[in-house]
């Protein structure tokens, strides 16, 4: 079966480069005869010319050698090319001009000019003057109707077979590079009896490095006629040694490595135009004809548009298609998103996920690797051979997808199990490499039709050790082992966006207020600002409380009581702001524990209207950050600042279901214009609701004081309810107060916490008290004392205080747990019916956790 291969010659001089430590096996510089060349020194001094220049201006080559230009060609047509050598404004730019006459003598040619070094190139070839037709407008047409394909296959269908309709070849191919060099023809149109080239494959070495490099510099190049020996350029070099550099000359010839390879084929003529795509070669239109044919500079010109404006079609074609597999992952993905819970993980939906993957990317075999949990479906390793093959997939990218057809290739452990898994795709599901989902392919045998044997590009013949073509050009049929059928482009762009789909998933499974990667970043930046934010106000609050209580007080203990109860108020709303599991909670009862902590006696001068409403825990804590910064604007700046400011907030029931809390002060210092500077407690009264909850919030300085309106929608709270229920620490019936005697043990790592639990259970009656820092001496103490009740710090350092537990526990010895976290503890869930003291500790909590 004959076969096409494109040039193989390389860019400069016509210089085969494929093993240059021999002698050139072609004279240096030709140029094929159909026209002629000059070129000239930028003062218009001829310095080089073809053997054949005579035919066309009458003036032998060697007698133009040294002369000026103007000494060989008309005024006019010397004044024509002087206005178009300024259109030379890049290295590879050429200027072409139609029907000049030249000498002066009625005839005429058609010219092209370039530089090649420090030298003007002129190329000159006859004026076709029976055919005046302007053949570039021929392409407009032709690009209106290749646009109308549906894809991109049809695309280049319909290129190939209107290129013909414009040159009139005998076959024109439209040949596509893979990544690999390799190449296919993957369209033809030709004339009825020729043998079909479509589907054939190419090996790389066909067109070597330095011809594709020049190929994306100049974009025509054509043969004429096979049988045309070519001419040469004289003198061989110039003055410093060099030969004319030809790469961007439409004459040049070529090759005689590639001349007789096109004889073998019976081709006696060929044109190349480049397909560039995004200023890379893309591919060719490889044209050819079965007799020498010459092309008008006008007709080779519209072809080489017409593969430009091609260019163009098919990168538009092929983006689309881009968009359109996008979508088809867009889909999926939304189907995935819908189908997983928020706190769904990939391991225990692993089938699911598979199925779905399925749809869009072909697999015998996948596997689901995520933290440590091996899953499996189909044909695929053991897990003891994944085992081995997890290593190495740590030391590919864990940021993008990675294929291989042949994995033996890489991991030549894998021939243990190529009959059920040769080739692989995998997508890494966690940023460090560690969490896998692989999909497998088994081994093919898969038959590629190759136009000649690729492990034999370099044969001996009469030209020596060169790209030589095969004499016969019978399909040559590679059967490759270890090999799974490929991973096209579409199937690994589709696995990247699936890819960041299961980290979304990765990313909510962690966190359910991550709905997507975006706002992960900002929810956390923003949360850790909040989180600098509080502290400071915090710490701020607590040294306000502690001066202006000392104003009040008129002794110690009154000033312990007073500023105790303050920071006890302070730290029973933190908790609530803090506390990462709860139920539904009253949104009065934030309020009122928000006043308490930062009014204290003057809480009363906010005063609530309305419903009643529970809150659910993302809306909690949105309207939690919202009232916190409220309150503290109003008790520095606004109406509580002052001795008869108030601020009523009224809840009220929106016509869609949703609820509405305004906030109003008043007899506050009067607002003259709103501030200028908005710092970030602005930022969380104004946009935490409408970020977190998709409600909304509007923020006034009025003269008689800020106002505000929050909106949130139905989806965050339980309903509205009239009956105000207060939460309060006073038992529904009287209990008889605990009683503590015998001896108590303090188990606390930090002394000054210690101290105060010691003078507390004093207080409470017991006997004596005895205090361990550590695991060590508390079991010590144990075993010397007989301790009635004990204060166990759950977390101390390094350790915790569960072996304590465990022995008074087995004892039958009251006790209870103590800790600064506002959440829930493992250690109690253990012992549930243990009761937990929170920090900082107070005689009452104390004493609520003392046996009844």
């Amino acid at each position: 079966m004959a076969r096409h291969s494109p040039e193989t010659d390389g860019p400069a001089s016509d210089v085969n480069l494929t093993n240059c430590d021999r002698e050139p096996i072609h004279t240096i510089g030709r140029v094929q005869s159909f026209g002629a060349l000059i070129s000239m020194s930028s003062d218009w001094i001829v310095n080089h010319a073809s053997v054949n220049v005579d035919q066309f201006i009458g003036i032998e080559a060697h007698d133009l050698i040294g002369r000026r230009l103007s000494d060989c060609l008309s005024a006019q047509a010397l004044l024509l090319i002087r206005s178009r050598m300024p259109m030379l404004a890049s290295p590879d730019a050429v200027e072409r001009i139609f029907g000049v006459e030249l000498a002066g003598n009625d005839k005429r040619f058609d010219l092209s000019l370039h530089l090649s070094g420090r030298s003007i190139v002129l190329e000159f070839e006859p004026h076709n003057d029976g055919h005046d037709t302007n053949y570039v407008n021929f392409v407009r047409p032709m690009v209106e109707r290749i646009s109308r394909a549906e894809t991109s296959q049809k695309l280049c269908d319909d290129a190939a077979r209107q290129m013909r309709n414009l040159i009139g070849f005998d076959r024109i191919m439209v040949y596509r590079f893979a990544e690999d060099g390799t190449g296919e023809v993957i369209s033809e149109s030709l004339k009825p009896g020729m043998e079909s080239f479509k589907g054939l494959h190419y090996p790389a070495s066909d067109i070597p490095k330095q011809a594709r490099a020049l190929y994306t510099r100049n974009l025509l190049r054509i043969i004429a006629d096979v049988s045309d020996p070519g001419v040469p350029i004289l003198p061989v070099v110039n003055p410093e040694g060099l030969p004319l550099d030809l790469s961007m000359s439409g004459l040049r010839a070529v090759s005689p490595i590639h001349l007789e390879y096109l004889a073998n084929m019976g081709v006696q003529a060929s044109l190349s135009i480049s397909i560039l795509k995004r200023g890379k070669l893309w591919g060719l239109f490889a044209c050819h004809h079965e007799t020498p044919r010459t092309l008008s500079y006008e007709v080779r010109t519209a072809a080489e548009l017409f593969g430009q404006l091609f260019s163009f079609v098919l990168d538009q074609k092929e983006s689309d298609e881009g968009r359109e597999e996008q979508g088809r992952a867009q889909l999926l993905h939304d189907q995935l998103m819908a189908q997983l819970a928020e706190d769904a993980s990939i391991s225990d939906n692993f089938e699911t996920i598979i199925n779905g993957i399925s749809s869009v990317i072909p697999y015998d075999g996948a596997v689901g690797w995520v933290e440590g949990k091996f899953e499996s479906t189909g044909h695929t390793p053991t897990k003891e051979e994944f085992l081995g093959l997890v290593n190495f997939l740590n030391t590919t990218a864990a940021s993008r997808v990675y294929h291989i057809d042949s994995l033996v290739k890489v991991f030549p452990p894998a021939a243990e199990f190529v009959d059920r898994a040769a080739g692989m795709l995998v997508l890494p599901v966690s940023r460090a490499p560690r969490d896998y989902i692989v999909l497998f392919r088994r081994e093919i045998a898969k038959s590629v039709t190759w136009a000649g044997n690729p492990e034999k590009p370099v044969l001996q013949g009469k030209h020596g050790d060169r790209l030589t073509p095969r004499k016969s050009f019978e399909a040559w049929q590679q059967i490759v082992r270890n090999t799974s059928a490929p991973w096209q482009p579409p199937e690994i762009r589709a696995a990247e966006a699936l890819r960041l789909t299961l980290l979304e998933v990765v990313l909510r499974m962690s966190d359910a207020a991550l709905r997507d990667r975006a706002k992960a970043q900002e929810h956390q930046e923003l949360l850790i600002a909040e989180l600098n934010h509080r502290v400071r106000n915090i710490l701020s609050l607590i040294g306000g409380l502690v001066e202006q209580s000392g104003t009040e007080a008129r002794s110690i203990s009154e000033f312990t009581h007073v500023v105790g109860g303050r920071i006890h108020a302070l730290s029973r709303a933190h908790d609530l702001i803090t506390r990462e599991q709860w139920e539904p909670a009253s949104a009065r009862e934030l309020i009122r524990i928000e006043a308490e902590a930062y009014l204290g006696a003057n809480a009363e001068k906010v005063k609530i209207q309305g419903p009643d409403v529970h809150l659910r825990p993302k809306a909690f804590t949105a309207v939690s950050l919202v009232i916190h910064e409220l309150l503290t604007n109003s008790a520095k700046y606004g109406a509580l600042s002052e001795a008869n400011g108030t601020v009523l907030i009224i809840f009220s029931q929106l016509p869609d279901g949703g609820m509405a809390i305004d906030w109003l002060e008043t007899g506050g210092p009067p607002i003259q214009s709103p501030p200028l500077r908005r710092g970030f407690g602005s930022t969380i009264i104004e946009r935490s609701i409408p970020y977190e909850l998709s409600g909304r919030a509007e923020l006034k300085f009025e003269v008689t004081g800020v106002s505000a309106r929050f909106e949130i929608p139905a989806a965050h709270f339980d309903g509205f309810t009239n009956t105000i229920q207060e939460k309060t620490a006073a038992l529904s019936t009287e209990k008889a107060r605990p009683s503590l005697s015998g001896q108590a043990l303090v188990l606390e790592d930090n002394l000054i916490i210690a101290m105060d639990a010691e003078d507390m259970l004093g207080s409470l009656g017991a006997t004596e008290v005895f205090v361990a820092a550590n695991v060590r001496e508390a079991l010590a103490i144990l075993e010397e004392h007989s301790i009635q009740f004990a204060l166990l710090d759950v977390n101390l350092g390094s350790e915790t205080s569960e072996p304590v537990a465990e022995v008074l526990h087995a004892r039958g010895v009251h006790f209870a747990f103590a800790t600064g976290y506002g959440d829930s503890i493992d250690l109690a869930k253990r012992y549930s019916s243990v009761p937990v003291v929170k920090k900082p500790y107070d005689v009452a909590s104390i004493e609520a956790a003392l046996p009844g």
